[in-house]
């Protein structure tokens, strides 16, 4: 049970018990005193029931549409379970870990659902510096002529429902220096897979981001944007009966491969990365579905 659910129980339990004891409290005075209440306090009491019940059904309403759910508690940001260099960057669409030191998102996490892999606005033609973050600041330029695509971590074509989120995802910081080839064919195809499948059960949950293997990587451009060597994505599709996971690596270098191929089971890449994925499943079974590979829904 989250800790939303547990707190709104425990306040619908307070404000009840708050309501029984005014009431008690007026019938002795009532009874002591041989007397009518006051119009005042009567309104009083009226307006305390009266916004206990309100609240009773609220709580109603929230505990019948959350439950057996963890839908509601962002799923789909990880725990870092060592220390790294972070700015936390909450987006319309989308948060990002954005590491300055290498100048690139430590990981890029959302939920993708059904409605929002509809829509018309346009994808946007420039990137821009991330207005939130501290300067010096990356620019569109530092990736010309680097051989390099300016690589989106949260894809503009899942973007298409918000004109603020689709340029808010060609804000530099959601970028990474990505092989052409790669961009364009595997994980451009995975990015295509991930909204099939949120049209497919409703919405899905992702997370994907850079990975340094060397420690002191190769650098492009005026800011010294680091390269990856490699790259991961997690996707998970809900279900409280038959929840699945899947792990994804890139090595960041031209390939043309089944997706299959790419796969792991999402606990090596907590390994790899340092991070705890889709924490706030059960432990049973996070533990269980994260162990395996699955077979491509």
């Amino acid at each position: 049970m989250s800790k939303k659910k547990r707190s709104s129980t425990g306040s619908l339990k307070g404000f009840i018990l708050l309501v029984i004891i005014i009431a008690g409290a007026l019938y002795l005075y009532q009874n002591d005193n041989k007397a009518a209440l006051p119009e005042t306090v009567k309104q009083q009491v009226e307006q305390t029931v009266d916004n206990a019940g309100k609240f009773i059904e609220k709580a109603s309403e929230e505990r019948t549409e959350n439950r057996g759910s963890v839908t509601a508690s962002k799923l789909e940001i990880p725990v870092s379970v060592q220390k790294r260099d972070e700015i936390r960057l909450v987006r319309t669409a989308f948060t990002i870990s954005y590491n300055n030191f290498y100048k690139t998102p430590n990981w890029v996490a959302w939920e993708l659902t059904r409605q929002e892999t509809e829509g018309n606005e346009e994808r946007k033609t420039k990137f821009l510096p991330d207005p939130d973050l501290p300067e010096p600041r990356v620019e569109h330029s530092d990736y010309t002529h680097s051989g390099y695509d300016r690589g989106h971590m949260a894809p503009a074509a899942d973007m298409k429902w918000s004109e603020q989120a689709m340029q808010e995802s060609f804000y530099m910081s959601n970028i990474c220096p990505q092989n052409q080839k790669l961009n364009r064919d595997d994980w451009g195809d995975l990015e295509e897979m991930c909204r099939n499948w949120a049209k497919k059960y409703g919405r899905i949950y992702i997370v994907c981001g850079p990975i340094y293997d060397q420690s002191t990587p190769k650098r492009i451009g005026q800011h010294k944007v680091a390269v990856p060597d490699r790259f991961f994505k997690v996707v998970l599709i809900y279900n409280r009966k038959n929840s699945i996971v899947m792990g994804f690596l890139f090595n960041n270098k031209a390939g043309h491969n089944k997706l299959e191929k790419y796969m792991v089971p999402v606990d090596s890449v907590e390994t790899i990365t340092g991070l705890d994925f889709f924490s706030r499943l059960p432990d049973d079974v996070e533990n269980r579905i994260e162990a395996i590979i699955p077979a491509l829904p």
